[in-house]
């Protein structure tokens, strides 16, 4: 689908509710805080149509925007809720290996004060792969950066997330690929500005069982990110699980974060109308 079809589309929606003589305010999104990444809207779309897509469908943040862009995120209304990587390392290099410590270091530290003054509430960070480290050391040098940081974290009110991944389809080798593994390391931390970013569809790969492990974890979870399995595509019922239950799930539990979107529609969908459906699935 052109760019210009995707707006043109959303707003037709807007009018037709105007026509109906009813406000064109953007529907309510529950009692989830819903947010997006750039990949759910159509290839080739300006970042600023998508602010305007996501802003007229009631969406609340934008994930893995730049600092340079979080003017216009704000200029439509929108919070910049997921620093992109960098600060934190990069999928295969981050946390788990002690050489990156000292360069990820200042970069956090600048990341934090960045994210403090502008509203930002999270940062994203990787464990990285294994290169054929145990797990246990792994751990250990994760939760050694992450007590280095935290304070300034707190001090601040911003949290570090660092990432849930597949290693089975995605992300071959990276370490931080069961809850278990994540759940120790934010327990050792212990800080309420240090948290789990809980990728749904990643964590369906690898673990399964994803209503009772957020209950069972929650206190350990800052942000959540949907996406279909199998294919990453859209999360209605032509994939394996009920999202609406699991956004359910999180909202009974009182979570305040972002539940952000991070699906790439199927092949021949409408882009518009798939996130109009995630939207509504969420809307709990």
């Amino acid at each position: 689908m052109r760019r210009r079809d995707f707006v043109s589309a959303v707003g037709a929606t807007i009018a037709g509710v105007a026509l109906h003589g009813q406000s064109a305010k953007p529907p309510s999104t529950g009692r989830l805080k819903q947010g997006v990444t750039q990949g759910v809207f159509a290839r080739g779309t300006s970042l600023e149509d998508c602010c305007k897509i996501a802003a007229e469908c009631g969406i609340k943040g934008f994930d893995l925007i730049g600092p340079d862009q979080w003017p216009l995120l704000k200029k439509y209304g929108l919070v910049p809720s997921m620093y992109p990587p960098g600060p934190g390392g990069n999928i295969p290099e981050a946390l788990n290996r002690k050489e990156n410590h000292a360069k990820l270091a200042p970069l956090m530290a600048a990341a934090i004060d960045l994210s403090a003054a502008n509203g930002a509430p999270n940062i994203i960070t990787f464990s990285g792969n294994r290169k054929g480290m145990d797990d246990r050391e792994g751990a250990d040098n994760c939760v050694a950066f992450l007590n280095s940081v935290k304070a300034h974290a707190e001090d601040k009110g911003v949290n570090i997330c660092i990432e849930y991944l597949n290693s089975k389809v995605n992300h071959k080798d990276y370490m931080f690929d069961h809850i278990a593994w994540g759940v120790d390391v934010v327990k050792r931390v212990n800080s309420p500005r240090v948290k789990i970013l809980y990728d749904i569809y990643h964590a369906q790969i690898m673990d399964g069982d994803i209503v009772r492990n957020i209950r069972d974890n929650f206190q350990w979870i800052g942000h959540f990110h949907t996406g279909g399995n199998p294919g990453r595509h859209d999360i209605d019922e032509t994939q394996e699980l009920n999202y609406r239950f699991v956004a359910q799930s999180i909202a009974d539990l009182g979570f305040t974060g972002f539940l952000s979107h991070e699906y790439s529609p199927a092949p021949g969908h409408d882009p518009a109308a798939v996130l109009k459906k995630a939207i509504e699935i969420c809307n709990v």
